[in-house]
């Protein structure tokens, strides 16, 4: 687990770096980042409970890897007997925003969805102050 939106992955034996395509989460310090963006901490600790230690299904879309070689991906994972994919879990819960990347849409209007309703219920980092 490195933040809100990119996770260490297992695929075969290897471990990449994975990033779930389609949103964007607040930073968390890291190597090349500017320190803690507000509400990173928190959309840290939704994504790892959302994934951490389970086995995930990845999605691919048209462009397989970012400018700095993660693995892109929609996320899957079991929880309470059905799939849920990370990505739209994190929007709908308001600890991501939208952040579509051409040519990797193909969930897009799921995702926009799901942040209008996150924003109007105020849910995670759309919470009113």
């Amino acid at each position: 687990m490195v933040d809100g939106d990119t996770n260490h992955v297992r695929v075969g034996a290897r471990l990449e770096k994975g990033r779930e395509i389609g949103v964007n989460a607040p930073e968390t310090p890291h190597p090349g980042a500017r320190g803690w963006d507000e509400g990173g901490a928190r959309a840290h600790a939704v994504n790892r409970r959302l994934v951490a230690g389970r086995t995930a299904r990845l999605e691919l879309d048209t462009a397989l890897r970012d400018a700095f070689g993660r693995l892109l991906a929609y996320v899957s994972v079991q929880r309470s007997r059905k799939p849920v994919m990370a990505n739209a879990e994190m929007v709908r819960r308001g600890y991501a925003q939208v952040m579509t990347i051409p040519p990797n849409v193909k969930h897009q209007a799921l995702f926009l969805k799901l942040q209008r309703e996150a924003r109007e219920a105020a849910r995670g980092l759309w919470g009113r102050s």
